[in-house]
């Protein structure tokens, strides 16, 4: 009774020394941080910098629907990917059941995306205008 708790005191003091050198660690660095960090002030200092590029704009920025609607039919053939990546892993359990399943499951498929290109869903350049007053025929 008495090892089990020496050694319970033990494995609890590790854990202990653990979360006081973890905590000392982190106060480090934001000591060093604050001690060793720039203290520049000026206009630039208070704009939103993102990614290394300046925002420029309005932040509540509307974006078109098609923007919406592509990252839909991202969504819908990405998780295609992974059924399909899934019936190639069990494809010798499957056999040719499988196999033709997963066909008519491709074919399903591309007739959506054949659609989708053909009600211009995934064209993302507006179209362009002929000039009401062309020389061209």
């Amino acid at each position: 009774m008495e090892q089990t708790l020496t050694s319970a005191a033990a494995e609890q003091w590790a854990i202990g020394i653990f979360v006081l050198a973890v905590l000392g660690l982190c106060c480090f660095m934001i000591l060093a941080s604050w001690l060793l960090g720039g203290r520049s002030q000026g206009r630039e200092k208070t704009l939103p910098f993102e990614s290394g590029i300046v925002g420029a704009g309005e932040p509540r920025q509307k974006f078109s629907v098609k923007f919406y609607l592509v990252a839909m039919l991202f969504v819908i053939f990405d998780i295609e990917a992974v059924y399909l990546f899934a019936w190639a892993v069990s494809l010798p359990e499957s056999g040719w059941i499988g196999f033709w399943a997963a066909a008519v499951f491709i074919f399903i498929l591309l007739a959506g995306l054949l659609y989708d290109s053909r009600t211009g869903a995934l064209d993302w350049a507006p179209v362009r205008r002929r000039p009401l007053n062309s020389t061209h025929t």
